[in-house]
C-alpha cells in the first residue's frame, strides 16, 4: 500500500459504516487523518469506528435532513477542528424496474439520498473550506451516471446529477486550493447488492472487461490520493474505476 500523507487533516465520510465508505475511512485513518463517519445507522457507525481505531469517530447523520447535516458539521468542527476533507459515499441503489413502472416513492427516496444528501453535505462543509482556503472533496457517483443502466433509471439519473453537481462546484471553487472531484465506480460487491436483482448483478458483471467486480480497497486508494495535498491542480473531474467499462 502506497503511503498517502493525511496527517493533521480532519475528514468526514458519509455512509462510512460499511462498504466503499468503510474502506475509505480505513485508508484515511491509516494515512493519519482524524475521521468522522456520518451514517444513518449510528450503531453500526460506532462499531465500525471502534474496530478501526482511536482516530475514527461516529456520528448518526441522516443526509436527507439539511438541518441535521449542518448541525453535524458544526459539532464535528467543534470536536476536531475545521473539516478539510469530505467524501460523500452515502447512497442507495433503489429497486430494479422499467422507467415507466418505477414506483414514485422509490424514485423520490433515491433522489433524496443520492442527490439531495450530497448537496446538503457540500452546503454544510464548503463555507468552512473557503474560510481556511483549503479543502478536498470527493463525491461518489457511478458508471451508471455516465452510461445509464437499464432497469435502474432512478439510480442512473441520481448519479448523473452528482457528476454535474461536482463539476459545477469544482468551477465555483477553482480560485481556492479546494479540489472537488467525483469517482464513477463500477459495481463492488457490498451490501448495496441486497437492493438489486441477481439479473441486474449479472448484467453489471458482464459489462466489465476485467471480468470481476471492483474491490473497495481499490476505491479507497484512488480517493486517498484525490484527498491529499498532492492533488493540487485537478478539480471538477471524473475519475473512472470501471475495469475498462467506461468509454468516455
Amino acid at each position: 500500500m502506497n503511503q498517502i500523507d493525511l496527517n493533521g487533516h480532519v475528514a468526514v465520510v458519509t455512509g462510512g459504516a460499511q462498504g466503499i465508505g468503510q474502506a475509505i475511512v480505513e485508508r484515511f485513518a491509516a494515512s493519519g487523518a482524524i475521521v468522522e463517519i456520518w451514517d444513518v445507522d449510528g450503531e453500526l457507525a460506532a462499531e465500525t469506528a471502534r474496530n478501526i481505531g482511536a482516530t475514527v469517530h461516529a456520528r448518526a447523520v441522516d443526509v436527507t435532513d439539511a438541518e441535521g447535516v449542518a448541525a453535524a458539521a458544526k459539532a464535528a468542527e467543534a470536536a476536531h477542528g475545521p473539516i478539510d476533507i469530505l467524501v460523500t459515499s452515502a447512497g442507495v441503489a433503489g429497486p430494479n424496474h422499467k422507467t415507466w413502472d418505477y414506483p414514485l416513492d422509490a424514485w423520490t427516496r433515491v433522489m433524496r439520498i443520492n442527490v439531495d444528501g450530497t448537496f446538503h453535505c457540500l452546503r454544510a462543509v464548503v463555507p468552512s473550506m473557503i474560510a481556511q482556503g483549503y479543502g478536498r472533496i470527493v463525491t461518489v457517483a457511478s458508471i451508471a451516471g455516465k452510461e445509464g443502466n437499464p432497469n435502474a433509471s432512478a439510480y442512473s439519473a441520481s448519479k448523473a446529477a452528482v457528476i454535474a453537481l461536482t463539476k459545477s462546484l469544482g468551477k465555483e471553487l477553482a480560485q481556492y486550493d479546494i479540489a472537488v472531484n467525483t469517482i464513477t465506480p463500477a459495481a463492488a460487491r457490498t451490501r448495496i447488492f441486497e437492493q438489486i436483482t441477481q439479473e441486474h448483478i449479472d448484467f453489471m458483471l458482464a459489462k466489465i472487461p476485467r471480468g470481476r467486480f471492483l474491490e473497495t480497497r481499490e476505491v479507497a486508494s484512488m480517493v486517498a490520493w484525490l484527498c491529499s495535498a498532492e492533488n493540487s491542480f485537478t478539480t471538477g473531474a471524473v475519475f473512472d474505476l470501471s475495469g475498462g467499462r467506461a468509454t468516455y
